[in-house]
């Protein structure tokens, strides 16, 4: 398993659109996202930070159901 290095929350962004993710709405500071799946529809929160902790990304991943490979290799 590759590790997860920081990232800003706009570099996130595009990389969870390169998944299939949309931008649904935002307010303020963070940006929500979505994705319809054949289970039905996943979401995230990303805060437009400067650098993203590794933590705080992981929860990301977590919440859009993707791997961290799978999130590296589209960075």
């Amino acid at each position: 398993m590759r590790r997860l290095r920081k990232v800003t929350g706009q570099e996130a962004i595009r990389a969870l659109q390169r998944l299939g993710f949309k931008k649904v709405r935002q307010r303020g500071s963070h940006v929500i996202l979505k994705k319809e799946t054949s289970e039905g529809a996943v979401g995230c929160v990303i805060p437009l930070h400067r650098e993203l902790k590794i933590g705080t990304l992981h929860g990301i991943l977590r919440q859009a159901k993707v791997t961290p490979n799978e999130f590296m290799d589209v960075l």
